[in-house]
């Protein structure tokens, strides 16, 4: 347990961050290490190996005796192949090498992850590259080295490639724009991101008694618990004991790997919990969220609890997300999204916001798309989270801000609201301008947007390397309308070209109920997509202006954008098999094994109140028979027609038919064979099931 008044020093412990390098490393190498993260600038080996033999030692102190490079391939998990520090001598003793080549490059076999068609099985070599701008660290006795991930034949396998790629296209026209704008001595623009992580926690016990849990990820039957979210009372309400415990290590955990966790609490759902940390660098907030993924499940293991992460574990209550804060700040210290006491007359920030208005709205199929999952398609649109349809949410204030804009008038802002409670002794504070629609896919919240859509099981890579891109190209045409200008003529035609974007692109804007059947209808007037599922975004990210984005801003080329279309598509298809032939086994054997013995039992007590009271004695059990017959002959029908449609999937061969037909068909077969289950389900004491109610789950914890 780390003492509070040693928490300063305890965090970051096992991580080879700037202050170790610091103090570990010549200051001509710190130099060099340190331009290459500030700048992206190029790593000569000589520095490597100096940063190598530094860390290798570092690491040895803190117990590591191996190291590895991380990296995150189009699985959505992490991997790591681990290799000792030891090196044989000749008298049979060893020594403890690490070199900068072993640092820089390893050399995973590629050939069992993901490549969409890139490479062939046979063609296994793949290399993985030390990302010096995300900071190496300590876990399990190893080094873990975060990397990138690419084939023999130099085409990115991973997540952090692209996204990489994107920041840099990012802050190129920043960069440009901002010189443009004078402010001369910005050299570098991050994007800066905050994942807010929600998560479920349930008994370790009950989670090993459930296949649909241990295969998929959420419950694929279950009737629903006779109490469920309706009274609003978990949602901030006071931690467990138990969990308070769990949250407390997991603090401590992250921590020590320098993950900036800030703040927990209870969500809405019985049982489920969120954290969230404090903005980081986009690279490094990706790495963070991943590592503390898997930093929950292995914390909730010791605690004999299992942390689930499924983006909608349980029917009926709310799924999971992954709020995307995301910002955009230069190196000299200025939030680009920041309005400002004048945001009427800031231009830099009139650019970057309306950026962003344009790039939501140009590629909302691809951003939809970013976040799309068997998983998140079950909670997009579920009035628990935002819907499928993109909007952006700028509040009162922005939105006459861009009112200005559009009519060529000043803003005048309506200054600082105090807030009056009525109670003299409690404090006075100033309203914020904004208030928060968290019915909204896209908010604007006050110097960000969050991005609400991301789903609590994806990498929130995918969605950032879209908005990067997106939004660069925005900025990229803005400086093509407006560079060459005299100083005095700059300022009247970049408004002149803010105001044209407003009027082709306000028709995202939105700051109403996004849960609403109007909002579905008007947005459908407006001409916003309205993109339910994986598979009808799929088309988008294969389109010519999907492929001219990516690989005019080198994000993509051409071969990686087509891999990755494949590899969604197939993820996708076999996620929702696998769930179909879960669901199968435990209707046919778990569910109807109850429903059996209940019946035999049943029939039992029937037969002996007839043979007291008559031919009118068991009605009850009578009617409880007729029940559990009915649903047992509907779940039997229903269990046939998906087993045959599933059949019929399998033999399918075109990835976006194959993917479609799971979604429009299986899904829905699915969706009928729950029905009845359920519904026998609730008939049956819970002493006849093998697995836990959604009751016991949701309440058990302490």
């Amino acid at each position: 347990m780390i003492e509070a008044g040693k928490l300063t020093e305890e965090f970051g412990c096992l991580v080879f961050n700037d202050k170790v390098m610091k103090q570990r490393l010549p200051k001509d190498i710190y130099k060099a290490v340190h331009k290459t993260i500030e700048r992206g600038t190029h790593l000569e080996l000589d520095v490597a190996n100096c940063v190598a033999a530094t860390m290798k030692e570092w690491a040895i102190e803190n117990g590591a005796t191996h190291f590895t490079h991380w990296f995150q391939p189009m699985t959505g998990l992490t991997a790591e192949k681990h290799d000792s520090f030891i090196s044989p001598m000749d008298d049979g003793t060893i020594i403890m090498e690490f070199s900068g080549k072993e640092l820089v490059k390893g050399e995973p076999d590629a050939s069992s992850f993901p490549s969409g068609g890139l490479r062939a099985t046979f063609e296994a070599r793949g290399y993985t590259a030390w990302d010096p701008s995300s900071p190496a660290f300590i876990k399990d006795g190893s080094l873990y080295i975060p990397t990138a991930f690419c084939s023999y034949t130099g085409e990115a396998l991973d997540k952090k490639t692209p996204l990489l790629r994107s920041m840099e296209s990012l802050s190129k026209e920043a960069v440009k724009m901002l010189h443009l704008l004078g402010y001369s001595d910005v050299n570098r623009v991050n994007t800066t991101i905050g994942s807010e992580q929600e998560y479920f926690l349930i008994d370790k016990d009950f989670y090993k008694m459930r296949k649909d849990l241990l295969f998929t990820g959420r419950t694929l039957i279950g009737a629903p618990a006779t109490k469920g979210q309706e009274m609003e009372d978990h949602y901030f309400g006071v931690i467990k004991p138990k969990v308070s415990a769990y949250m407390h290590d997991l603090d401590e955990e992250l921590w020590k790997l320098g993950i900036p966790a800030k703040t927990k609490h209870n969500e809405v759902a019985p049982s489920q919990h969120e954290l969230a940390p404090v903005f980081e660098t986009a690279n490094i907030a990706v790495d963070h969220n991943q590592l503390t993924m898997e930093v929950m499940k292995k914390v909730a293991d010791k605690h004999n609890y299992a942390c689930l992460l499924h983006e909608k574990p349980f029917e009926g209550i709310n799924g999971s997300g992954k709020h995307n804060n995301w910002s955009v700040c230069t190196d000299t210290g200025m939030n680009l999204l920041d309005p400002g006491k004048n945001p009427g007359e800031n231009l830099p920030f009139l650019v970057f916001l309306m950026a962003v208005i344009a790039a939501v709205d140009n590629y909302a199929p691809i951003l939809r798309l970013s976040v799309a999952s068997a998983g998140n398609d079950h909670r997009l649109g579920g009035n628990e989270a935002p819907p499928a349809i993109i909007s952006i949410f700028v509040g009162d204030e922005l939105a006459s801000v861009l009112k200005g804009v559009e009519e060529g008038a000043a803003y005048k802002s309506a200054g600082k609201v105090q807030m009056a409670m009525g109670a003299t002794v409690l404090p006075h504070f100033t309203k914020d301008n904004t208030d928060r629609n968290r019915t909204s896919p896209f908010a604007f919240t006050g110097n960000k947007f969050e991005f609400r859509m991301p789903g609590s099981s994806v990498s929130v890579a995918n969605a950032n390397i879209v908005l990067n891109t997106a939004v660069a190209e925005e900025i990229s045409k803005i400086y093509e309308k407006v560079q060459g200008l005299e100083k005095e003529e700059l300022r009247e035609k970049t408004m002149e070209v803010l105001r044209q974007m407003l009027s082709e692109h306000k028709r995202v804007l939105f700051n109403g109920n996004g849960y609403t059947d109007e909002w579905v209808e008007e947005a459908a007037k407006r001409g916003l997509p309205n993109l339910r599922s994986l598979p009808d975004a799929m088309p988008y990210w294969i389109s010519d202006e999907s492929i001219d984005l990516f690989t005019r801003h080198g994000i993509f080329t051409k071969e990686e954008i087509y891999s990755r279309y494949e590899i969604l598509l197939e993820n996708y298809s076999k996620s929702i098999h696998i769930e179909s032939l879960t669901m199968q086994e435990m209707v046919r054997k778990d569910l109807t094994e109850g429903i059996v013995a209940y019946e035999k039992d049943l029939s039992k007590e029937l037969m002996q109140k007839k043979s007291l009271l008559g031919d009118g004695g068991g009605a009850m059990e009578t009617a409880l028979l007729k029940a559990l017959d009915e649903s047992s002959e509907d779940m039997c029908a229903a269990l046939s027609k998906l087993y045959e449609d599933t059949g019929k999937a399998e033999g399918m061969t075109d990835a976006l038919k194959t993917a479609e037909f799971y979604q429009s068909t299986v899904l829905a077969d699915m969706d009928e064979l729950r029905t009845h289950a359920d519904k026998a389900e609730a008939l049956i004491p819970d002493k006849y099931l093998s697995y836990p109610t959604y009751g016991q789950m949701l309440f058990s914890l302490r």
